[in-house]
């Protein structure tokens, strides 16, 4: 299914001529309207009537979320605050909050990319859509809510939090589409099972489109066994315009990205140099149809690679693979370098465990360590204490071989690990507390 087939079918050349001709365009505006922009091309000699080809974007300064927050709150905005008629945030949990504005243009045009997003996995105006992201400065909530109402389906603002209730929901009004983050969907499988008596395998849920947080492969099929849907993966980010950048098709072989609004390259995060199509590297994002607030070549510092080979869907616009992580959750131990995406995918490839899970990282005898703390199933839980030492031992194994240095795993009992109604809390950093 399509929302806009002609666009999301564009033949490759028609494409890269709309996007040079609204590069010239959004990089010209940036430039006359975001006194941040005009300094940052009269330091490096650049005029907006250098951007000639494509490639010429790598002559373009990086953005990044330390100039975003050096910019709060409303120094990046292209249009005058009275055609501002929203905004949100970042959480600011690691300094000031990220903000993100929006005219009426831009509600439009990100009510448009989620109604494709949605579309491309079969939502229609008969389904209902619950919504579990968070509503308010959070972009999740409200992003999909604009898109789902677009497409003219019936849209049930839950908002996170109050699972209880999210279960009643579904139960009583029927919902078939459920949006909201990968770790809070198997809370909501688990609760509903455990804590109404409600086995998720009765509700109508038949797709979801989970985002705001890495997960894997493995997580997938697990979130898709115990809700019994077909799972999805959205990409988005606040600096850019919220959830909606990319999105998997009914194929889940990566995420397509809507490339007529949205020019992306691949960079090396060390050098900054940019990368051929196929190689992993950082995702860098330039906005080019965003009016509030134009976005030249931002550091997403996420980690993905970029599929230019036609997908079996139909569709023309190149993928993202599934984010691998962040560039700044990459955990150094002992000279290592590792994801928690790596650990996560070795826990979820062994039998007796649950998908929960946290990482502390310690640092006892000026040498760090590493311990992963996993909930064992039911099931395990009654075993003998040999059959479950055995298991931590397997543990152990799988995650070594998968990140390449010895950890130390601790079977804890079932749901004594904290869930989350939105992103999940994964690593607990001790090393520097005293």
């Amino acid at each position: 299914m399509y929302w806009n087939k002609e666009v999301e079918c564009m033949p490759e050349e028609k494409l890269r001529e709309l996007q040079l001709e609204r590069l010239k365009q959004v990089v010209k505006r940036a430039y006359e309207k975001v006194p941040f922009y005009r300094k940052k091309f009269d330091e490096a000699g650049l005029k907006p009537e250098d951007i000639r080809t494509l490639e010429d974007i790598k002559y373009i300064p990086f953005t990044s979320k330390a100039d975003m927050r050096e910019a709060y709150p409303f120094g990046l905005f292209a249009a005058p605050l009275e055609e501002i008629v929203e905004v949100h945030t970042s959480s600011g949990t690691t300094g000031k909050p990220v903000v993100a504005g929006y005219t009426r243009k831009d509600i439009e045009l990100w009510g448009e990319l989620i109604a494709r997003c949605l579309t491309m996995i079969g939502v229609t105006k008969h389904d209902i859509v619950q919504i579990a992201y968070g509503y308010g400065l959070f972009t999740g909530g409200l992003g999909f809510h604009y898109g789902a109402q677009k497409i003219g389906a019936t849209v049930v603002p839950a908002s996170a939090g109050n699972t209880r209730r999210q279960i009643e929901l579904m139960r009583d009004f029927g919902t078939t589409v459920i949006a909201c983050t990968p770790s809070y969907s198997l809370y909501l499988a688990e609760y509903a099972k455990e804590e109404v008596g409600i086995d998720p395998a009765t509700l109508k849920l038949r797709v979801g489109s989970f985002g705001a947080e890495m997960w894997t492969e493995e997580m997938r099929k697990e979130i898709e066994k115990r809700l019994g849907l077909k799972a999805f993966n959205v990409y988005g980010l606040t600096e850019i315009i919220g959830p909606g950048v990319a999105h998997e098709c009914e194929a889940q072989a990566g995420l397509h990205v809507w490339e007529d609004h949205f020019l992306i390259e691949i960079i090396d995060p060390e050098t900054g140099e940019t990368l051929p199509d196929g190689e992993e590297g950082e995702l860098v994002i330039t906005s080019l149809t965003r009016d509030g607030m134009p976005m030249l070549r931002f550091r997403t510092r996420d980690i993905t690679r970029i599929i230019r080979k036609k997908c079996d869907c139909g569709r023309t616009m190149a993928r993202i693979e599934r984010i691998k992580g962040r560039t700044d959750d990459m955990i150094k131990v002992r000279g290592v370098m590792l994801f928690p995406y790596q650990i996560e995918q070795a826990i979820l490839e062994v039998q007796g465990v649950e998908p929960h899970y946290q990482i502390v990282l310690t640092r006892p005898h000026y040498l760090d360590e590493i311990e992963v703390l996993v909930e064992m199933s039911k099931e395990t839980f009654s075993d003998e204490v040999r059959e479950i030492e055995e298991l931590r031992k397997k543990l152990e194994k799988r995650i070594e071989a998968a990140v390449g240095i010895r950890v130390k795993v601790t079977l804890v009992e079932p749901k004594s690990l904290p869930r989350s109604e939105g992103k999940a809390k994964r690593i607990i950093d001790k090393r520097n507390l005293k």
